[in-house]
């Protein structure tokens, strides 16, 4: 029988954790807690079950340093993180793709006939006409970004409850970040591109209390 989790420590998870700008390098997280972490990650929900996305666990200090340079808002991250994670999102998820046909029928194990119906119907329709994703390759690759930070913030949730420390980083060249995954041949020749990044190790020092704005402000409720 598992063991209940209570309110009172997911909120104390979300008071403990904050944006780490850089991590105590002599600390390791173990094999076991961040296979927990990149499991909620896998487990997280998307868009029609997609899961546009790949997490991409970079070790190599070479390759981080690559990084580093094309990426400003992790520079104190990338060279004392534990572990520093990609967030690749998909930008071929469209209802006629190949992609979308396997992970229905192979991964959900949905009837051909079945898949077949709604990747020509309802499925068709809502990337054409509810949210204009054929306008561009751009709008489908934001798209499957969107569901990466799904599993971005179900990562961190999921650290902070183990008191592991974390930073979401947004803070990088696009273009730089994606040719130097495509030249390590990490993009599956361009199906994928760079969402997001996070990383996560333990902080060396306590950060000031969180901020925030009071719940009347940002809660609306309608009757």
């Amino acid at each position: 029988m598992s063991t209940p989790i209570h309110k009172e420590d997911v909120l104390k998870a979300f008071a403990f954790r904050h944006a780490a700008k850089e991590f105590d390098p002599s600390r390791k997280i173990s094999g076991e807690d961040i296979q927990y972490i990149l499991d909620t990650a896998r487990l997280s929900p998307s868009s029609l079950g997609l899961e546009p996305w790949r997490f991409v666990v970079i070790q190599n200090s070479k390759l981080r340093e690559k990084l580093r340079a094309v990426s400003f808002g992790a520079q104190g991250q990338l060279p004392t993180a534990s572990h520093f994670v990609l967030l690749l999102a998909r930008k071929d998820g469209r209802y006629d793709s190949e992609y979308f046909w396997k992970q229905m029928t192979d991964v959900q194990q949905m009837p051909e006939e079945t898949a077949a119906q709604l990747l020509s119907g309802p499925y068709k329709h809502f990337q054409e006409q509810n949210l204009n994703l054929m306008e561009s390759k751009r709008a489908l690759f934001d798209w499957a970004s969107k569901q990466t930070y799904i599993a971005l913030g179900n990562m961190m949730t999921s650290a902070a409850l183990i008191g592991i420390d974390s930073c979401p980083i947004e803070g990088f060249d696009q273009q730089s970040v994606d040719a130097i995954l495509q030249e390590e041949g990490l993009l599956e020749n361009g199906s994928y591109g760079i969402s997001v990044m996070a990383a996560f190790g333990y902080r060396v020092r306590e950060p000031r209390s969180q901020r925030r704005r009071e719940a009347a402000d940002v809660i609306q409720w309608v009757h």
